[in-house]
């Protein structure tokens, strides 16, 4: 893959996309389906899906391609696959909250390598460079130049004093009962995958979830997060996150900025 070619095309779909979602947000109304999972659906979520869909195939067109709202594509399997969540944390959207994000990722070999994390509402632009360092881009965003440029990376964490975040809308008691292992000096909740962008800029050590998520969820975070110097392990075993798994299921896992001591999974105890 040319990554010096990839970047720049997942930065502007996903800035393409995050103006259509805005567009959205910002009118009076929208309406709202349920999907067969029983998850919502907007029409924010199709229209984003349409237009960094269609920019991929024309630019990569040798390249699997998987996106949440196409139910077609979830049967793919390769080795090497772009992998799309036109707008992650869709209840926040509904709720008119701006944690919701665009998510598009490079996978190879089980490996999200690159990655670009948008938040339109909250203007925050998270990715990987060609090098695969993470940074995030300030400014007016302008699609074809990028503005400034911060190179991010994890804390050097304290652990008599983690910053812990958490799900907002899918926090749980066991969720409570694994970060009460930790002694932690903050905990905030943050919607969709921001919540790795949070650890990825220092602004919290651990992001433990423990719930159903998808590939499509958790990619391009994973991919910035790595970029950054963090790490994201399964729940139970604290083994990499691997992608490219049938179904596109995730298990239970947890991102953190490495220095932190990991406490063994409730499950892993039993």
């Amino acid at each position: 893959m040319d990554f010096d070619r990839l970047v720049p095309t997942l930065r502007r779909l996903a800035l393409e996309a995050g103006d259509r979602i805005m567009e959205v947000y910002n009118s009076p109304e929208f309406e709202v389906k349920s999907k067969g999972d029983a998850s919502p659906v907007t029409e924010a979520d199709e229209a984003a899906d349409a237009i960094i869909s269609a920019g991929l195939q024309a630019e990569f067109p040798d390249i699997a391609l998987i996106t949440e709202e196409q139910a077609n594509s979830h049967a793919l399997r390769a080795e090497t696959f772009l992998i799309v969540d036109p707008l992650d944390g869709t209840k926040e959207f509904i709720q008119r909250r701006g944690d919701f994000t665009v998510n598009i990722a490079y996978v190879e070999n089980g490996v999200p390598l690159r990655g670009v994390v948008y938040a339109p509402a909250q203007g925050r632009l998270f990715y990987t460079q060609a090098d695969g360092s993470a940074v995030e881009e300030t400014g007016t965003l302008d699609k074809q130049y990028p503005g400034t440029l911060r190179r991010i990376g994890v804390s050097i964490p304290d652990n008599d004093a983690l910053l812990v975040v958490a799900s907002k809308s899918h926090r749980d008691a066991a969720t409570d009962e694994y970060i009460h292992k930790y002694r932690v000096k903050d905990m905030r909740s943050a919607g969709s995958s921001l919540k790795f962008c949070l650890v990825a800029t220092g602004e919290a050590d651990l992001y433990p979830r423990l719930g159903r998520t998808m590939e499509w969820d958790t990619a391009a975070g994973d991919a910035v997060l790595r970029g950054a110097g963090g790490q994201v392990v399964r729940f139970d075993d604290h083994t990499p996150l691997a992608y490219g798994k049938a179904g596109w299921d995730n298990p239970f896992f947890i991102a953190y900025a490495p220095g932190v001591a990991l406490k063994a999974g409730i499950e892993a105890e039993k």
